[in-house]
C-alpha cells in the first residue's frame, strides 16, 4: 500500500509552511489572504482607524488588532494582530461572517503553534501544530459531522510518518505506520501496527462499508496483505516470510493467475520465481532465477498439463548459455537448440538445431557458428528422406552440399 502524498494543511497553512520557514513580509501575508477574497474590496481599520494592509506605512509602528470588512456586505472576513507594524500573533479568517480558520504567526511571519479549520456548522474540521511554518505532532482532520477523518504523525524532521484514515462511518480505510507508535491517544497504532502481541490483523474498508483489504502488521513492517473485488473474492495478496515476499494475483472468480517470489536483500528485492496459470487455474509458465537475479529455468506448458518448452540455463558471464526444447502437446519433442546469452537477454542460436515430426521424425536441421549466423540447413520429409541439403555463405548465398 502506496501512502498518499502530503496532505495540504489548508489554503493559508500549506503556503505558511512551504520553503522550511521562508521569511514573509506582511504584504506576502496580505497576498495570501486576498487571494481567497480576490473579487472583494476590504475594508479595514486598526484602533479605530482606517488602514491599508497593503501599504506598510499605513501599519508601521502600530500595534493591535486590525480588522477587514468586506464593503459590499460588511460581513468581517479578517482579523489579525500587529505588533510594532508588524503581522504577529492571532490571525482568523471568516467566509460569510463564520470563522473559517485560526492560527498564530510569529514574527517570521511563519504559523507558530496551534492552527483550526472550521466547517460552516462550527465544526472543527482540522487541527494541528506548527513550528515555525512546520506540521508537528499529530495532525487530525473530521469530517464536517464530526467524526475523525485523518491522523497524521509529522516528526521533528522529514515527511509524515505515520498514518490512519476513516470513512464517515467510522470503518478504517488506510493505514501507515512508523518505526515505533505514534498516533496514540487518536488511535492504537501500538496494537494496529504489531508492536504488542504478535502481528495484528487489520480490515480497510471503503465509503460503502464494503471490505477492500485486510492487513498484517509486525513491529511497524507490513507483513501480509489482501486485498478484495466487489464480490468480496481476492484480489491480491502480498506476504513475507523471513527474507521471502511472495505476491499473489487472482481472477474475480478468485482462480490464481500469477504468483511470484522475491528474496529480499537490505532494501531490494530479486526475483526468484513467478508463475503464471490460465483462467481454470492449469500452470501454464514457470520462470526461475537464481539470487543474482539471472534465470535458470523457464518451462511453459499446454493447457493439458504437458510441457510446451522448457528452458535451461548454464555458464556464467559472457559463456552463459540456455537450452530450449520445445514440445507438442501430445509430449512428443517437437525443436531443440541451444543459444548463448548475449546482452539484454538477447539470445544467439549456437551449434546444431533441430526440428521433429510429432511422430519423432526428423525434419530440419540447422547449424550455427559462434557468431549466430547459420552455415548449413537439412530439411527431410515424413518419411525420413534427405530434401534438401545446403551451405550458407557469410554473404547469405547457398550451395548445395558435396560429400
Amino acid at each position: 500500500m502506496n501512502p498518499p502524498p502530503r496532505a495540504v494543511p489548508s489554503r493559508l497553512a500549506a503556503s505558511a509552511g512551504s520553503g522550511a520557514t521562508v521569511l514573509r513580509t506582511a504584504a506576502a501575508a496580505l497576498w495570501l489572504f486576498a487571494a481567497g477574497t480576490a473579487h472583494a474590496v476590504l475594508d479595514c481599520e486598526l484602533n479605530g482607524r482606517k488602514v491599508d494592509p497593503s501599504d506598510g506605512s499605513s501599519t508601521a509602528g502600530k500595534t493591535g488588532l486590525m480588522r477587514c470588512k468586506e464593503r459590499e456586505t460588511g460581513e468581517l472576513q479578517r482579523e489579525q494582530q500587529i505588533q510594532n507594524g508588524v503581522f504577529m500573533g492571532l490571525a482568523r479568517f471568516y467566509e460569510k461572517g463564520k470563522l473559517a480558520r485560526e492560527h498564530t504567526l510569529n514574527a517570521k511571519g511563519n504559523i507558530h503553534g496551534p492552527a483550526r479549520e472550521f466547517a460552516p456548522n462550527g465544526q472543527v474540521v482540522r487541527e494541528a501544530v506548527y513550528d515555525d511554518g512546520q506540521e508537528h505532532g499529530l495532525v487530525r482532520s473530521f469530517y464536517p459531522g464530526g467524526q475523525l477523518r485523518r491522523v497524521t504523525f509529522y516528526p521533528a524532521v522529514g515527511t509524515d510518518r505515520a498514518f490512519v484514515e476513516f470513512t464517515e462511518r467510522g470503518q478504517m480505510s488506510a493505514l501507515r505506520c512508523g518505526e515505533a507508535p505514534m498516533l496514540a491517544p487518536a488511535a492504537d497504532d501500538a496494537r494496529l501496527c504489531g508492536f504488542a502481541g504478535g502481528p495484528s490483523q487489520v480490515e480497510l474498508f471503503d465509503a460503502g462499508g464494503i471490505l477492500r483489504s485486510r492487513v498484517s502488521y509486525l513491529a511497524g513492517k507490513r507483513v501480509r496483505s489482501q486485498s478484495f473485488y466487489d464480490n468480496g473474492k481476492p484480489s491480491v495478496q502480498d506476504e513475507i516470510v523471513g527474507s521471502q515476499r511472495t505476491e499473489r494475483q487472482f481472477s474475480s472468480e478468485g482462480v490464481k493467475r500469477r504468483e511470484t517470489v522475491w528474496l529480499l536483500i537490505e532494501r531490494s528485492a530479486v526475483r526468484q520465481r513467478e508463475q503464471e496459470f490460465s483462467e481454470k487455474g492449469a500452470l501454464i509458465r514457470d520462470q526461475r532465477w537464481n539470487p543474482a537475479g539471472e534465470p535458470i529455468g523457464d518451462d511453459s506448458y499446454h493447457l493439458n498439463g504437458r510441457p510446451r518448452s522448457k528452458s535451461a540455463y548454464r555458464g556464467t558471464g559472457d559463456a552463459r548459455t540456455v537450452e530450449i526444447t520445445e514440445f507438442y502437446d501430445s509430449g512428443q519433442r517437437a525443436a531443440h537448440g541451444r543459444y548463448l546469452v548475449a546482452g539484454r537477454g538477447r539470445q544467439v542460436p549456437v551449434g546444431t538445431h533441430r526440428r521433429f515430426s510429432e511422430k519423432g521424425i526428423l525434419l530440419a536441421e540447422s547449424s550455427f557458428d559462434a557468431k549466430g549466423r547459420v552455415t548449413r540447413e537439412r530439411s527431410w520429409n515424413e518419411g525420413g528422406e534427405l530434401q534438401h541439403d545446403e551451405h550458407v555463405f557469410e554473404d547469405g548465398s547457398r550451395k548445395a552440399y558435396t560429400p
